[in-house]
């Protein structure tokens, strides 16, 4: 055995246990001591049934990603899988906690499977632009059917046991002490004389379903959801591999498509994806020694979609939470608005009722400030105004109890100016949240000028408990996703002044991957929200600076997007498909005939690199200034709150696979054309010239 793996023979038992905190990570020992254990245990005479079982909070959880990107080293873990399922003594895994990735692989690879009812299974290997490489596509479809493997190896969403159980994956749940649940099933087995049962052997799941109409489906499904994407597709033809070959030449074919997969530039992008994250709660100068405050109650000043959002957050978190409006009647239909976002839930299948109503129970309705005396964090989420933020947080100085958190959800307003409207300025925090708040999983954190670590800490954690992806950001117009965001619209916009329509510049970013157009995105959150923003910076940036006009010219019109029924697309009372606006062509005509420009045919990478350097640029802005702590922070941001696509890594990633001279170069030109929003960020230059990334530059400053 090893360190991690130990061996105790109980009686006619092989007791096997897996130590390597903090989730029992596949890691060579543990492959080694897993090896070597089954095969003690199949050489051993007084063994006639095995149990495999983990110690600490979770089964084995995957693999070891401090081996990411390194040698493999022996054995593999598709061997070990082999020797388990090849063993002649009938052997079980015990489960609880989650059992992903390889590690479900070795359950599959064990002859039979039991789990804690809170236990989940999955195989996530697509996330990081990989397919289960141990056998996954081809054991899991022998047992749970063609369309359940596709739907859990293509999604990479883990299921619940109960779940698994239906599905076959899983024989049975119990409750209870692992080692003892794990002995009474194999001498269960033992005494019912049971063999081995291998997984490669079943074919009940490939039986009773027409397989090539459920793998056709998959692709169309692909096809529309995920374009694009390397790994996706590799992972259905790896499970159609399961339907029409022997186990042997399947498990070679997930071998070649694997690779295939390893060697394609999405799945480095998708693991720095997954790196970036968790990086991304890491504050560089904050002592390890501070600690956050307990957060029991919350506030949310503004009964308003965002604000809603937000106090759903923290219902779902099991927070109680205060919900403030300036009159009755604007309260009501806060409430409202909150029971009905529940409601669809429910009808989606997503959530019960009574789940329902308890987490509406947490959500209590407020007209007066003096309610909120003691909460201990209150979110403002209020129109984006200064004078209206100054008398809510003027209110809130007067009322909170020492040591409350005052957070603001602005989405660019100067922190600072608004933490002085208090007297307790290192109490003040933004917390950015992105607008459905109840689903996007993005928080911007905004450490102001004053925030206490203590208060920055208790952000962060506010973040944790909420479930979402929380980034420490700056204090700037726009802070981070908003500020750069600025430029990738605007540009857009100046695209239409050069010949483009909203349907060109949308396909060829939705090409590239973005989640929406940026035309179709203007138009779902409203184009009177971005006029307001560019009537302010026009007071305060330089006046050579142009501005595209047809927002405007819209605006001016009426057409404020989706909410009137049209604005750079029509749409149809009920209906949010885009429809051509035929009155914004008359509109762009005007628009390059008073810029003195003559519109011409642009081509998709012209499109997109206009729109898209237009981020790196003032990405790279923003880490020079220090308003992020490092590029991956601006990547998940993009990734988590933008729709940027996650097989392409982020902005600043993706500008360092494509090249940082190759960037800049596109950037100097586009800067002589157009003028002074593209001149060029003196750490892109530095960085281009010393043949560096923006990787590099966060590793090693």
């Amino acid at each position: 055995m090893t360190d991690v793996v130990r061996l105790e023979v109980q009686g006619e038992i092989a007791l096997i246990t897996v130590n390597n905190p903090p989730v029992n990570a596949l890691g060579q020992a543990v492959r080694e001591g897993l090896q070597k254990a089954f095969q003690h245990a199949e050489a051993d005479p007084q063994v006639r049934a095995v149990a495999l079982v983990c110690e600490g909070n979770t089964f084995i959880a995957g693999a070891d990603i401090k081996e990411f990107g390194k040698p493999p080293q022996a054995p593999s873990l598709p061997e070990v899988i082999e020797i388990i399922e090849a063993c002649s003594k009938p052997s079980v895994a015990v489960i609880h906690g989650t059992a992903l990735g390889g590690g479900l692989e070795v359950a599959l690879g064990c002859h039979y499977r039991i789990a804690r009812p809170d236990a989940k299974v999955g195989l996530p290997e697509v996330k990081l632009g990989l397919l289960p490489g141990a056998g996954g596509t081809q054991r899991l479809p022998r047992l749970a059917g063609v369309e359940k493997a596709l739907d859990m190896i293509v999604s990479g969403q883990p299921i619940s046991a109960a779940e698994a159980v239906e599905h076959n994956i899983v024989d049975e749940l119990f409750e209870g002490d692992l080692v003892e649940a794990g002995l009474a099933y194999a001498r269960r087995m033992v005494e019912e004389g049971r063999t081995p049962r291998r997984t490669g052997e079943q074919t009940q799941g490939l039986e009773g379903a027409d397989n090539e109409a459920l793998i056709r489906a998959k692709h169309a499904e692909v096809a529309k959801r995920l374009p694009g994407l390397f790994s996706p597709l590799r992972c259905i033809a790896a499970v159609e591999a399961a339907t029409k070959l022997p186990l042997a030449e399947g498990l070679k074919r997930e071998r070649e498509l694997f690779a295939e997969c390893l060697n394609s530039p999405q799945r480095g992008a998708l693991v720095h994806s997954f790196f970036a994250e968790r990086q991304a709660g890491k504050i560089n100068d904050l002592p390890a020694d501070v600690k956050p405050r307990s957060i029991n109650t919350a506030a949310v000043i503004g009964g308003g979609t965002m604000g809603v959002g937000i106090a759903l957050s923290f219902a779902n978190a099991g927070v109680p939470v205060k919900l403030l409006e300036i009159n009755d009647e604007a309260l009501q239909r806060g409430l409202q608005r909150a029971r009905d976002t529940y409601a669809a839930s429910v009808k989606r299948g997503s959530l019960t009722e009574d789940a329902m109503e308890q987490r509406l129970a947490l959500i209590e309705g407020m007209t007066e400030y003096a309610a909120l005396a003691d909460a201990d964090v209150v979110v403002e989420a209020v129109f984006e105004e200064m004078g209206v933020k100054q008398q809510v947080f003027e209110q809130l100085d007067a009322v909170c109890k020492t040591g409350a958190i005052l957070a603001s959800n602005t989405s660019s307003l100067d922190l600072d100016a608004i933490a002085a409207f208090t007297k307790r300025p290192e109490d003040v925090v933004g917390l950015h949240f992105f607008s459905p708040a109840n689903v996007m999983r993005l928080l911007e954190v905004v450490r102001g000028e004053k925030t206490s670590n203590e208060v920055l800490a208790t952000a962060m954690a506010i973040g944790k408990q909420l479930k979402k992806v929380s980034v420490v950001v700056g204090v700037c117009d726009g802070f981070v996703g908003n500020r750069m965001v600025f430029q990738y619209g605007r540009e857009a916009e100046f695209l239409l002044e050069e010949g483009a329509t909203p349907q060109q510049v949308d396909a060829a970013l939705r090409n590239f991957g973005m989640a929406m157009g940026p035309f179709a995105m203007r138009d779902l959150s409203g184009l009177d929200i971005g006029q307001a923003i560019r009537k302010r910076q026009r007071a305060t940036l330089p006046s050579h600076l142009d501005f595209p006009t047809v927002s405007d010219k819209l605006c001016t019109a009426g057409m404020l997007g989706q909410k009137t029924g049209a604005g750079y697309y029509r749409y149809e009372p009920g209906n949010r498909t885009p429809q051509e606006n035929p009155e914004l062509a008359p509109m762009l005509e005007a628009a390059s005939r008073e810029k003195g420009i003559e519109r011409k045919a642009l081509d998709e990478q012209y499109i997109v690199e206009r729109c898209i350097f237009a981020l790196v640029n003032e990405g790279a802005k923003i880490l020079e200034e220090g308003i992020a702590q490092r590029s991956s922070d601006i990547d998940v941001i993009y990734l988590n709150g933008y729709g940027f696509p996650a097989f392409r890594g982020g902005p600043m990633f993706y500008a360092d696979s494509v090249g940082l001279d190759r960037v800049l170069a596109r950037v100097k030109e586009l800067h002589a054309r157009c003028g002074d929003w593209w001149k060029p960020a003196p750490l892109l230059e530095k960085l281009a010239a010393e043949g560096r990334t923006f990787t590099d530059w966060q590793a090693g400053q």
